[in-house]
């Protein structure tokens, strides 16, 4: 189990949820098991740039804090899923914000095979 950043948090409201979802890929992974249970390979599908052992770390963690769990099946091979508490689904109307402000704010990223050279006259 990962240690808590701070003990108390009284400096700023934000601290404690930034406590929970910090890390560079944590509210990406709620974010997709919010659209229901997911596999270990589905999640390393769903997010490409994230290494097995990141991955590991980061749902180890979500786990840890209660926002997401995790059933093991006893097969082999192993089964393991992960899914929502009803913790974590508390999360969905800021995750949902954070979504339309990226829509609407933020510039997309166009597919690297499409990146257009400007020459520059």
């Amino acid at each position: 189990m990962r240690k808590q950043r701070h003990q108390v948090y009284g400096n700023c409201p934000v601290e404690a949820a930034l406590d929970i979802v910090s890390g560079k890929w944590k509210a990406v992974l709620i974010f997709h098991i919010l659209g229901g249970t997911k596999r270990f390979n589905q999640l390393s599908r769903l997010v490409p740039g994230v290494t097995q052992r990141m991955l590991t770390t980061q749902l180890r963690e979500l786990e840890a804090d209660g926002v997401i769990a995790r059933v093991v099946y006893p097969q082999v091979p192993p089964k393991v899923e992960y899914s929502i508490t009803p913790f974590g689904e508390t999360l969905t109307p800021v995750l949902q914000a954070l979504a339309l402000w990226s829509q609407n704010h933020a510039p997309s990223k166009p597919p690297e095979d499409s990146m257009v050279t400007q020459t520059v006259q």
